[in-house]
């Protein structure tokens, strides 16, 4: 039998408790809440669910075993909806400006939801890549009990006796430019590459921030790791809202779990399994909301000396499903754990510590899915920072599979995706050259776009490893190729790399961690003083909006004061 709950330090008093709410509480009445629901705890049960494309189409399913959770554990689950932007469907045109923008409506939509309608707590479910980020910095905002569960990644499908996920199609369209492949073959693994429910299915973005939802200590272990259309899904959504009562009885919240430490710990998750690029920009997002200083430096100096054991797409060879299959994410923070990498005395949402929670946890033999931290795939991070005359807040780049770390050669400018991807489809470029795409940054895009359609033409084309490309713009988990995203100061602020001309040469060693561009301070200086700011195609609307507070993506592009501004946390009212 669940005991009654004392509302007098809960934000739902407000709109449940005593003569003055009768108001309020007929609206619950008029849902067909009882007055027992109604006194319970009113935990907000939050999904992205939405049609646009397969990685949120599970989600509602899951929300409704994650209401019946709480319900049987006490609480009264009231659902509820925000929006999301899938990077799929949104890539390789101006759709992708409204992509990380996403992530801060996702956050302030939850807040809001939260805030007006006075919720105790919260179970929080997404799909796609910035709604991972998004709804996990919004629990931290708000600092009440939640839990956040990943809907669960797509089955890989299947083309010609081998596995394929989308970045193969993508990379088909270099093909299909170069004629390698023709019409026919292009339309048939459209058909199959993406075969079920779920998001991307390899270590891109959406996969990468579900494995730092386990490794913060924000979602209960294993959650992560079953495709979405298998049923065990509903057993964790289930799980998921009897979890988030224990934290309403014992007052656990998100800022007590996500700390320094664990913020760590989720970094090293990150770099072990050659994760999305995108994890130093939502990391340092998150640590934002809690008022911790954590910066893509930060983030970079973790990647140096954690191994890359993870063998997964787009680096290595397999996909989320096959993870899952010899025992998910925690095999992999349990061989970190074993090996000293993490600390395992971080709390989380189960209520005990990480090492308690991998207690059980054994490392699969006869695999070559996750490699011994003794034996790994390569002794540092498959992600890198690099810094220099051209990135003096520093970049990034994933090296996971990459063989070649050094490059250096001139400059090719354009100054948005569009003109790089129609001179990549023309083959209108050269070995040896570096691409440079800017005016793609935060304030600059507006909207800091993904440049997955372009770096995977160039792979389709066979030249991913003949030429560079950079950019202050981002690139996708599935990028592959020596690809640097996230250059600072971006070009629209008169960042070094809005001053490269074409034939400037560029080196980029990420052995060392470096990126320069072989010129004197006094040539750039000048050319500095040339430069003059543009003006972007928004200059109204929501993307407009999102340009005039946002940070650089050297402190992960917030656009808020975060929590270290913060007077009162919404859980203390």
């Amino acid at each position: 039998m669940n005991q009654p709950f004392d509302k007098s330090n809960l934000p739902s008093r407000y709109t449940t408790v005593g003569p003055e709410r009768a108001p309020h509480r007929s609206y619950l009445h008029a849902m067909g809440l009882s007055d027992e629901e109604i006194a319970a705890p009113l935990v907000g049960v939050v999904t992205t669910w939405n049609e646009a494309a397969p990685c949120n189409i599970s989600l509602a399913r899951q929300a409704q075993v994650a209401k019946k959770g709480v319900a049987a554990a006490g609480g009264t689950p009231r659902e509820f909806t925000t929006i999301t932007v899938t990077d799929g469907i949104a890539m390789g045109h101006e759709g992708m400006k409204s992509s990380l923008v996403s992530r801060e409506v996702i956050a302030d939509s939850v807040e809001l939801t939260m805030r007006g309608h006075c919720y105790d707590a919260m179970v929080g479910l997404a799909g796609c890549d910035k709604s991972l980020p998004g709804i996990m910095m919004a629990m931290v905002r708000l600092n009440v009990p939640s839990v956040f569960m990943y809907g669960g990644s797509i089955l890989p499908g299947r083309y010609k006796d081998r596995d394929v996920t989308v970045q193969d199609l993508f990379e088909a369209v270099g093909q299909h430019a170069t004629g390698e492949i023709n019409d026919e073959e292009l339309h048939e693994l459209e058909c199959v590459a993406c075969p079920s429910a779920g998001s991307c299915g390899a270590q891109f973005t959406a996969n990468t921030m579900a494995s730092v939802s386990e490794g913060i200590g924000l979602a209960l272990t294993g959650s992560a790791g079953a495709p979405a259309p298998y049923e065990l899904r509903d057993s964790f959504a289930y799980k998921s809202g009897e979890a988030v009562m224990d934290l309403l009885r014992t007052g656990l919240r998100p800022r007590d779990i996500v700390t320094r430490k664990s913020l760590e710990n989720a970094a090293r998750v990150v770099a072990a399994t050659g994760g999305s690029t995108n994890a130093a920009l939502h990391l340092p997002a998150i640590a934002h909301e809690c008022g911790i200083e954590f910066s893509i430096h930060d983030v970079a100096d973790i990647f140096k000396d954690t191994p890359y054991i993870g063998n997964l797409k787009p680096g290595g060879t397999y996909v989320a499903k096959d993870l899952f299959e010899i025992g998910g994410i925690p095999v992999v923070i349990k061989e970190l754990l074993d090996n000293n990498i993490l600390h395992g005395d971080c709390i989380t949402v189960s209520g005990k510590t990480l090492a308690e929670n991998h207690e059980r946890v054994r490392f699969p033999e006869n695999q070559d899915i996750v490699f011994p931290v003794k034996a790994p795939i390569s002794p540092t991070g498959g992600v890198v920072g690099l810094k220099g005359n051209l990135a003096p807040e520093g970049a990034i780049v994933k090296v996971a599979g990459m063989e070649k770390r050094v490059f250096e050669g001139p400059a090719r400018c354009f100054d948005a995706e569009e003109a790089c991807f129609d001179a990549v489809v023309k083959g209108d470029y050269k070995d040896g050259e570096v691409l440079v795409i800017r005016y793609e940054g935060p304030k600059g895009g507006p909207g800091m776009r993904e440049m997955l359609a372009t770096t995977a033409a160039i792979y389709g084309q066979g030249r991913g490893d003949k030429v560079a490309l950079i950019t202050d713009g981002r690139f996708s988990g599935a990028t592959r190729g020596f690809c640097i995203g996230h250059v600072g100061p971006e070009a629209a602020v008169g960042g070094p790399i809005g001053l490269l001309k074409d034939g400037d040469i560029i080196a980029i060693d990420a052995d060392k961690g470096t990126m320069e561009v072989k010129l004197s301070d006094e040539e750039l200086e000048a050319r500095r003083k040339e430069w003059k700011p543009r003006e972007t195609d928004f200059q109204s609307g929501a993307i407009w909006k999102y340009a005039q507070t946002v940070s650089s993506a050297e402190f992960g592009a917030v656009t808020h004061p975060g929590g270290a501004k913060e007077v009162k946390a919404f859980a203390d009212i």
